[in-house]
């Protein structure tokens, strides 16, 4: 109280003022460390839920050709020949098309019959397969070598223990179920690769099972993608079954490469992140046994009590595929930059505290002005508007957030190599347009185009994939030339591209626009000298003959693009 009575005037002037001003620098670092904070938590969720879409699309794309290599090599309605040789060149012919469609990883397709017989053909290369044969019960499988679809056999070798398909787990698996089944996955000791199999029963001419077909896929290349994942230093990404097997993981390793040859639990891969996000998972599961809407995002506590956030979704496709993606990164990982951001802007507002009580009254309208824009996109964002407008100029370390944002937000939209929109704003313009057809009462058909690119695997392998990045700017120029402006051309994923054919007038127009884009993917002009050829195959899908949904429409289009291609491939 003293001490209040020897302040001077001034001193009590200054004083309240200064602390006002004090307590308004602070408030802007814990303004700024919030907005901060909440645009890290909806950008992260952004990013992990993206990433674990890409694992999805990655899955699919190993596992969705399998059911088409069964098809080619029997498809469904073709009584399978009581005895095979009475088939052996049609089989043959049959089984090295159905490997050719998806090479890697189904590069084994084979076949056990109900009398023990076996047929099987090893792929490889492109030129170069084994043919596996047993016509007796009783005899051990002979091995042949040969080049080419029509290659003459080489000189048979038996194999020097029995082998009875119908003791194995794939045919039993086949045999017993109506439908195409995958086995459990197990492990190849002959090369050390996570292996799954997809077999589907083949039935006689009188509707009786005849036997079981069957294809193998190699999970080393999935493991491998998801390994090279770009994520922060401390996250981790993973697929497991349900019970816990790994599957993929970007830091432990799938099975145990000792004697024991053993695969490795989530639960006990030694990766105390991995173990926690797996824990989390498997009770947020249980939790939600119907597993409602996926993919989710949730945040948990870290292996060191630091919080987290993950994502996860999980896969089942119609044969019983059943396999579930996990995403985590620590909370540090994305708030390094904001800490600094704000630690930088807390400065800035305690100098000019310092030095005038005006200018640091400015700088706070200033930046909360500025603030608030930046929660409001963040918000906005993660309500999923993608192209919110962010009107932020400045050279500081808000500014520098904000050109984050405009760079994330570009980066959700566009494919970085093609310059192309991507698979989420193409799906998004197919929804926008089939509603407009319905709430504008718009009688005027749409269609979408499939354009799947032939042999771009093997041009990746053979040339690089510097060749096959020039491959795939040089077909989004060219469908972006054979179509109008107003169309919407985009990557869907991979080598695999979707276009928007806004307003046709009927059907045959928009067959004459998918000609004019077979006809732009067969010129020669503009392609690497290592390429040649036509560079791809259109599938074409009208709205609304040929569904009511993107998916709907998206997946006919992908029907037919594989229909023409094998018209192709006949042809």
């Amino acid at each position: 109280m003293n001490l209040l009575k020897r302040l001077t005037l001034r001193q009590w002037l200054t004083l309240p003022y200064v602390a006002l001003v004090l307590g308004i620098a602070v408030l802007i670092g814990a303004l700024s460390y919030s907005a901060g904070s909440h645009a890290v938590d909806t950008v992260a969720e952004h990013l992990l839920l993206e990433t674990v879409g890409r694992i999805g699309q990655a899955v699919d794309r190993h596992v969705v050709g399998s059911a088409a290599v069964l098809e080619a090599a029997f498809p469904n309605g073709m009584a399978a020949p009581e005895r095979i040789e009475t088939e052996l060149d049609a089989l043959r012919m049959r089984f090295w098309i159905a490997t050719t469609l998806h090479i890697d990883p189904n590069n084994y397709v084979y076949y056990g019959s109900r009398q023990g017989q076996f047929f099987g053909l090893w792929r490889d290369s492109l030129s170069e397969a084994e043919l596996r044969l047993r016509l007796d019960a009783g005899e051990a499988r002979r091995i042949m070598r040969f080049t080419g679809i029509h290659g003459a056999l080489g000189e048979a070798k038996r194999e020097e223990r029995i082998f009875e398909p119908r003791e194995r787990p794939w045919y039993k698996a086949g045999e017993s179920s109506p439908h195409s089944t995958w086995t459990a996955i197990y492990i190849d000791f002959r090369n050390a690769d996570l292996v799954a199999t997809r077999a589907r029963r083949v039935l006689d001419a009188a509707g009786g099972l005849q036997g079981v077909v069957a294809t193998d896929i190699s999970l080393r290349r999935l493991n491998d993608f998801v390994r090279g994942l770009t994520l922060s230093e401390n996250a981790v990404a993973f697929i497991v079954e349900p019970d816990g097997m790994l599957i993929a993981s970007s830091r432990s390793a799938n099975m145990r490469a000792d004697d024991r040859n053993e695969r490795i639990s989530a639960a006990a891969s030694g990766h105390p992140l991995q173990e926690a996000a797996y824990a989390a998972v498997s009770a947020a599961l249980r939790a939600d046994a119907d597993n409602g809407v996926l993919p989710r995002t949730l945040r948990i506590e870290g292996p060191h009590g630091e919080p987290v956030h993950l994502a996860y979704s999980r896969l089942r496709d119609d044969a019983g595929l059943d396999w579930i993606t996990v995403v985590a990164v620590p909370r540090a990982d994305f708030m390094g930059d904001v800490t600094r951001n704000v630690a930088g802007t807390a400065l800035i507002g305690l100098a000019a505290a310092a030095l005038a009580i005006m200018i640091g009254l400015t700088i706070l309208g200033w930046i909360g002005r500025d603030l608030k824009r930046v929660a409001d996109a963040a918000r906005r964002i993660g309500e999923g508007q993608l192209d919110v407008p962010l009107e932020v100029r400045r050279s500081d370390e808000i500014g520098a957030l904000a050109a984050s944002f405009k760079w994330m937000q570009q980066r959700l939209r566009v494919d970085q190599l093609t310059g192309l929109v991507n698979r989420e704003v193409v799906v998004g313009g197919i929804t926008e347009r089939i509603a407009h057809h319905r709430r504008a009462g718009d009688e005027r058909p749409f269609a979408v185009l499939f354009i799947d690119l032939d042999h771009f695997k093997q041009v990746n392998d053979r040339f690089g994939h510097e060749v096959g990045d020039q491959v795939l700017v040089e077909v989004g120029l060219r469908l972006r030339r054979a179509t109008r402006e107003t169309d919407l051309v985009a990557r869907y994923a991979g080598d695999e591209f979707v276009v928007l054919l806004d307003n046709v007038a009927d059907a045959e127009a928009a067959e004459r626009v998918r000609d004019g884009v077979e006809r732009a993917l067969a010129e020669t002009a503009g392609l690497p000298e290592q390429v040649s050829g036509r560079l791809g195959s259109v599938g074409l899908a009208v709205y609304p003959r040929d569904g009511h949904s993107a998916a709907d429409l998206i997946r006919a289009a992908d029907h037919d693009m594989y229909a023409r291609k094998r018209e192709g491939r006949r042809g």
